[in-house]
């Protein structure tokens, strides 16, 4: 009996080591714990809502679609959504297929999505359908971003008027000095001469997604963007253009990071945001 008992004991404590996998945690920007509740409360009451993701973790696109559902049952249309992965050209064909008016084949096929779209993107774009909740695409058709990467906002002077409607308004703030547009300069530097013009893209993305938010904001309401993490760490990026436009605007901004270990906060993931989502660093990829 008595090493029936051990054996037990064993199993048990085994059981209780393996039980104990996690596979997030949320931490706030000084490292103390907290919860998704506080997260989701939090967020219901900002104006704008900056969830940065990393593109191919499932996690983070899990807890978007968890976090837009628990939204809706709040604020119901009240609750706007936007996104970095659909171009702002491409509003009208999303309202299109969100009003039911063309067929998902033709959405799918013409609206130039992401290639996780399926498995990462559509789930929300759905629930949007399903529900007639505003879904807006925010960001600067990639073409234009390409010209001001080769020749720099100036390079705009040659588009015709008529694309200014997919664009922040001209001139665009821009503070080459920002700490994420400086590094960028770096990561460039340490391999080839530094295209000074990329972080001036990288800055129009942010302006543009910024001020469509801002344009199709609700007053009362909340608008939850899904955005690539960088465009909005260390309150930087489109939090930083949301501000320059706005000032008064209350913000929640949430970061993703992953770690080896979820038990403490890494010290450089700290400020990174209002909330950091933490995940581990071997969860499976979408791709």
């Amino acid at each position: 009996m008595k090493s029936i008992s051990l054996i037990a004991i064993l199993l048990f404590i085994s059981y209780g080591l393996y039980a104990q996998k996690q596979a997030y945690k949320i931490y706030k920007s000084n490292g103390e714990e907290t919860s998704y509740n506080e997260m989701l409360n939090t967020s219901s009451e900002s104006d704008v809502v900056l969830f940065g993701e990393l593109h191919n973790n499932p996690v983070c696109h899990w807890l978007q679609l968890e976090m837009t559902v628990d939204l809706y049952e709040m604020k119901g249309q009240n609750l706007s959504l936007g996104a970095e992965m659909l171009e702002r050209d491409n509003q009208l064909m999303l309202e299109e297929y969100l009003q039911g008016k063309i067929a998902t084949t033709t959405f799918e096929n013409q609206a130039r999505l992401w290639p996780n779209y399926e498995t990462d993107y559509k789930p929300l774009v759905e629930f949007a359908k399903e529900n007639k909740i505003e879904f807006v695409a925010t960001n600067i058709p990639r073409r234009y971003a390409s010209i001001i990467a080769d020749h720099g906002f100036e390079g705009l002077d040659s588009v015709r008027n008529e694309a200014f409607r997919w664009i922040a308004p001209l001139p665009m703030p821009y503070d080459p000095d920002l700490p994420g547009y400086k590094q960028m300069t770096r990561m460039m530097g340490m391999h080839r001469e530094p295209n000074l013009n990329l972080p001036k893209a990288q800055a129009a993305r942010d302006a543009t997604m910024a001020h469509f938010i801002l344009k199709h904001k609700e007053k009362e309401g909340v608008f939850l963007h899904f955005n690539g993490t960088y465009h909005s760490n260390n309150y930087e990026g489109i939090n930083w253009y949301l501000k320059k436009y706005k000032p008064n605007v209350e913000i929640t901004t949430i970061a993703t990071t992953e770690q080896e270990n979820l038990d403490k906060l890494e010290e450089d993931s700290r400020n990174l945001a209002d909330f950091i989502l933490v995940i581990p660093s071997r969860m499976t990829k979408t791709y």
